[in-house]
């Protein structure tokens, strides 16, 4: 059985598709819900799917263990990034290479890097008058928003778009795509 940990910071919207996804699934398990946020939607996902879940706190995440003896006592094989809106520290890089994996809602290398989140993204593609933006899955390096890119879908940007009909749009793109990215990724 592969084990995942999902980490987010938000409602959960994303990490609530990749549960149901493997809620029943064969060899891949949801084991554990990482999140920095005490009041995030996604610790009560998380809670009505009977997933254990993890709060951290940033000092011992940057500049302790980065949890990874919690997550390797927990037997985690992969981690998914699902709206998680803390740098990933080196730490973690090192005890799971090619094993983290990001979403960004927007085609990278454009419109990523420190900041470029939700609708700050959203915000950016229409002002720059793009005529597409959409979804990028990939691998997490040191960097924000830079490994080898593993999937992108896009869509169109319409001229009478605003951050939040743009959002449900790239929404609709991360639903659909990321835990069908992700079986495939897991089980290749």
């Amino acid at each position: 059985m592969t084990r995942i940990a999902i980490f987010a910071s938000g409602a959960g919207s994303n990490a609530k598709k990749i549960i149901e996804h493997f809620e029943h699934h064969a060899s891949v398990q949801v084991a554990l819900i990482v999140c920095n946020k005490p009041e995030a939607g996604v610790l009560k996902i998380a809670a009505e799917h009977g997933i254990e879940s993890l709060l951290i706190e940033k000092e011992p995440f940057f500049r302790g263990d980065a949890y990874v003896p919690l997550l390797k006592e927990h037997k985690i094989d992969w981690i998914i990034l699902a709206g998680f809106l803390w740098k990933v520290p080196i730490a973690l890089i090192k005890a799971y290479p090619q094993r983290i994996i990001n979403i960004h809602p927007a085609l990278l290398p454009k419109y990523g890097g420190k900041g470029m989140y939700g609708s700050h993204v959203h915000q950016a593609v229409i002002a720059a008058k793009e005529e597409e933006s959409g979804i990028t899955i990939h691998y997490v390096d040191e960097q924000y928003d830079h490994g080898d890119t593993i999937f992108r879908a896009t869509c169109k940007v319409l001229g009478d778009d605003t951050p939040e009909t743009l959002a449900q749009r790239i929404h609709a793109l991360e639903h659909a795509h990321y835990p069908k990215v992700i079986e495939q990724l897991l089980l290749s």
